[in-house]
């Protein structure tokens, strides 16, 4: 099998207090991955449906790269400041995706 790229999948709900706190959360990462190996870009998705709801997709060459990030020493730092509003009701958070189709 080769290496095909992966999509990760952050769930996050803005405060009621301070409906932007996603967005700004997003975009302060957002410039400190800037010219991360492996990572290809990332898009902030907000809900139609479910105000203050947002989903966080990066997509990555391999799934070895976007591990390789993870487990370096700035994983936890950079995405720190989104950390507080990431949803996880009974589910998970986070999702890693192996693109297995694409037209």
């Amino acid at each position: 099998m080769t290496a095909s790229h992966v999509r990760v999948v952050i769930h996050a709900v803005a405060p009621e207090h301070d409906a932007g706190a996603v967005e700004a959360a997003y975009h302060r990462i957002s410039r400190d991955l800037q010219g991360t190996p492996g990572l290809i870009g990332n898009e902030l998705l907000r809900s139609v449906a479910e105000h203050g709801d947002f989903v966080v997709m990066s997509e990555w060459e391999s799934l070895d790269a976007f591990r390789s990030w993870e487990a370096g020493a700035a994983h936890r730092q950079v995405t720190a400041p989104l950390r507080p509003y990431q949803k996880a009701d009974g589910g998970t958070a986070v999702g890693i995706y192996e693109v297995a189709a694409a037209y």
